[in-house]
């Protein structure tokens, strides 16, 4: 059975067909709220019918005025499922957004004065107070955007590209984290004389990375004295501190609006200013008198709803190739449900994540594009860590790239949480962190290919988790990762089990071109096995840190989440005995790592501490000899039938099925 919504439909007619009829009496629904009712109806009255309901959503753009909420009132059944779809063939939007359709030159002599003369005669204005737009947000979170052509325009910044280096500290407060020395006072130096055309600015923003090269923040600008070249940050100051040689920019500045694809907004005056792509512009030029001095476009839109969909407590419920954009926040919220799955949408243009799935069991996110978010991607958190019930969510099949513009550090394309969970198939790529997050127990993480990430930090990972000794029991295998090397080339880490993690084994995976591709950063019980490594520098690492510099963690944070969980129960004792003696068992050692079967070709093999490496067991590993890769000259690091690598035991990696499917489901 099929309910029908259209941008030219109304919601007092039956919604069973997907055209109006010739009287104009009967036709779709208008909006996604009165399908959704529709459903609900039939459940009371005749009750779900056997194949369960389509709602067949036809092509146009839906600005929603509120966010579509699904409950359990509203879930179907594995035979008779809720479908919420686009025709095919047609484009749906769901959109957050507000279209702005009237620009103005602007005039107001004062404004001008703070703009460049290529600005003057470009930049137009929208007064959004007069549309009716009243919450702005502010700078501290994404607040309103503005997207055109369905790409988000760049907020006005200097410099335009990358980043300018901290010059000296005005100083004060001194801070000394093992021999890297700062200041923890929000008072630096800068080179330059750029500032002094900002002396009319009336909220000026610096983002940064002000002391360690994988911590950002953002700060409101108290003040400028450009005789001494020092810039004042409001408090909170970074709690970190600042260093000579970290880097930042400076953003929200109506005198840097100076490109095509750049925007202002004054928010106590309620006028945001663009510079629109010159190719398409705005209307009619400035210097023809007799134009129409208003200039219109129906492709600027801003972010309003801070959500877009959100299911509570709903069951055997989908959504398929839907666009879903223009949000605040996260697209999509999915909690406490079952077997409800997102298939072959867009997610774009988004304020935080694409799609976020915690409780509940079996839902997923499976053959999505999702680019240009805020934030992250996916969010998977489901399982039960006391009984290490698995909760079955998955994202699969997805392509995610272009993500964390706004929240730069921590917010990776998939983070998994909980206990069996599973992210496969997936192509990740393009981003300023981390690509995949997690923690928890029990995960699998397999067949993803990602390449280009932690492009704008170091010491950081692609695939990440850290400082946990109960946190077991993952499995990463059958990835490829290549070309991650970190901000500036100075390096990063492809697996990163960072402080004294535990139990995760790194079995079957490429990697090629980077920087410490396999890192065991003072933990135990983790494997190494089957990996081919290419170019990399080093191929693996294992140090001895909680015995160093990092052992105050082993009787706080370590000893007080080992407490936290009940190990000396089953399940606990019999899935992970070596919890029950990890206490008396020189817990501040990297005890019982394996390293086996793996081969490295180029590069260095291995980086292991002194203190390390008594403790690690490396065997049959082929190091520097020819692997006999089929074409390594084109990447292809497949192992040729007569390879010297299977004479010692390794075992062929299907490199044939890592990344995206050939057949995109849902698309």
């Amino acid at each position: 059975m099929k309910f029908y919504v259209s941008t030219s439909g109304n919601d007092s007619w039956s919604g069973c067909a997907p055209d109006a009829n010739k009287s104009k009496t009967d036709g779709p629904f208008r909006t996604l709220e009165r399908a959704r009712d529709a459903v609900r109806d039939l459940k009371k009255s005749d009750g779900l019918p056997a194949g369960g309901i389509v709602i067949e959503v036809r092509g146009g753009t839906y600005e929603l005025e509120r966010e579509f909420e699904l409950t359990s009132k509203d879930s179907g059944t594995k035979r008779s499922p809720v479908v919420y779809r686009a025709t095919q063939g047609e484009e749906v939007r769901i959109s957050g957004g507000r279209h702005i359709e009237s620009f103005s030159p602007v005039t107001d002599p004062k404004i001008l004065s703070r703009l460049g003369k290529k600005a003057r005669e470009e930049v137009v204005q929208a007064d959004l107070g007069a549309l009716g737009i009243a919450e702005l947000g502010d700078l501290d979170a994404p607040g309103l955007e503005l997207f055109f052509e369905d790409k988000p325009m760049a907020l006005s910044r200097w410099p335009k590209k990358g980043f300018r280096k901290i010059a000296d500290l005005v100083g004060g407060d001194p801070v000394d984290v093992r021999g890297t020395k700062g200041d923890r006072t929000g008072k630096f130096m800068y080179e330059g004389n750029r500032p002094n055309r900002w002396k009319d600015e009336k909220e000026i923003w610096v983002h940064g990375y002000w002391f360690w090269d994988w911590s950002d923040q953002r700060h409101k600008v108290e003040s400028i004295d450009t005789r001494n070249r020092i810039i004042s940050v409001a408090k909170p100051y970074h709690s970190y501190g600042y260093r000579v040689g970290q880097w930042f920019y400076a953003l929200n500045i109506l005198a840097e609006l100076s490109r095509p694809g750049e925007w202002y907004l004054d928010r106590e005056t309620g006028i945001l200013y663009f510079w629109p792509p010159k190719h398409r512009g705005l209307g009619a030029p400035r210097q023809d008198k007799n134009a129409v001095a208003e200039r219109q476009h129906h492709n600027a839109t801003v972010s309003m709803l801070q959500r877009l969909v959100t299911l509570k407590k709903v069951r055997n419920v989908s959504f398929e190739r839907l666009t879903f954009e223009c949000a605040r926040g996260t697209a999509m919220t999915i909690a406490g449900s079952s077997n409800t799955n997102v298939n072959g949408c867009t997610f774009r243009n988004l304020g935080h994540n694409a799609v976020e799935i915690s409780g509940g069991a079996d839902c997923g996110v499976s053959s999505c594009d999702i680019t240009q978010t805020g934030r992250g991607g996916i969010k998977l958190n489901g399982g039960n860590r006391e009984k290490l019930t698995p909760a079955g969510h998955f994202a699969e099949n997805n392509h995610i790239h272009h993500y964390s513009r706004w929240n730069r550090m921590y917010h990776p394309a998939i983070s998994i949480e909980g206990v069996g969970n599973r992210a496969s198939h997936n192509l990740i790529h393009d981003a300023p962190h981390m690509a995949l997050y997690f923690g928890g127990n029990d995960h699998v993480i397999e067949y993803n290919e990602i390449h280009h990430v932690c492009e704008e930090s170091n010491d950081a990972g692609a695939i990440y988790s850290g400082r946990d000794w109960t946190m077991r029991g993952t499995v990463i295998r059958y990835n490829y990762l290549h070309h991650i090397c970190g901000f500036e080339g100075r390096g990063c880490v492809g697996v990163y089990l960072d402080d004294m993690f535990c139990g995760t084994l790194i079995y079957g995976n490429v990697f090629f071109d980077v920087t410490r591709a396999a890192f065991i950063g003072g933990g135990r019980d983790c494997s190494i096995e089957n990996n081919i490594f290419v170019d990399c520098n080093p191929a693996i690492h294992i140090d001895a840190r909680a015995a160093g510099w990092a052992n105050y963690h082993v009787d706080t944070t370590m000893t007080d989440r080992l407490k936290n969980m009940p190990y000396r129960r089953r399940p606990w004792s019999k899935r992970y005995p070596e919890l029950l003696t990890i206490l008396k068992d020189q817990p501040e050692m990297p005890k019982d790592n394996v390293v086996t079967h793996n081969i490295c070709s180029g590069g260095k093999w291995d980086e292991i501490t002194g203190d390390a490496r008594q403790f690690a067991c490396l065997t049959k590993n082929l190091i520097d000899d020819n692997p006999g890769f089929r074409n390594a000259g084109k990447n292809d690091f497949r192992l040729k039938e007569d390879s010297l690598a299977f004479d010692f035991g390794f075992v062929k990696i299907p490199v044939e099925e890592i990344g995206l499917t050939t057949q995109r489901r849902g698309k």
